[in-house]
This record gives C-alpha cells, sequence and structure tokens, in this order.
C-alpha cells in the first residue's frame, strides 16, 4: 500500500521551506526536473506496491531524500 506524503511544516516553524530558500538555487531547478521525471512513473511504483498492509513511505519521497543524499556527498574540489 502506498503512503502518502503529510506536510506538518507548520508545526515546527511559522516560516514555510520557500520561503527560507532562494529561488535561484541550483537544487530548486534540480527539483522541478525531479518531480517531473518521477510524475512518468507513477504507474511503475503502483505496480511494485502491495495492496494490503501498511502505508509505506512513498516512493517519490525516498528517491529524492536518496539524490539529496547523494548530492550532498560529493566532495567539492576545495
Amino acid at each position: 500500500m502506498r503512503g502518502t506524503q503529510n506536510f506538518q511544516g507548520a508545526m515546527f516553524s511559522d516560516i514555510s521551506l520557500k520561503e527560507r530558500v532562494l529561488q535561484a538555487h541550483p537544487l530548486c531547478r534540480l527539483r522541478a526536473v525531479v518531480d517531473a521525471l518521477l510524475a512518468t512513473m507513477d504507474r511503475e511504483f503502483e505496480a511494485v506496491n502491495a495492496r494490503q498492509g501498511r502505508p509505506s513511505v512513498p516512493p517519490k519521497r525516498l528517491l529524492k531524500t536518496l539524490l539529496l543524499q547523494t548530492l550532498f556527498s560529493i566532495r567539492s574540489e576545495r
């Protein structure tokens, strides 16, 4: 069973994440590309998830998290 995203940002802060991050940041542009790509994969995600049981973490969230982890673990040349 595929889980859903529940955003609880207001629980911890009065300022949203979009207000904190500059729109010119490279990750904002990358996020738009990744969101579009993952939207095309909805049928594949639906096919591999069970119909019963406890809801899982949404696959889109897991893949986006892994991408961020990979990007931030790359060492700089400095």
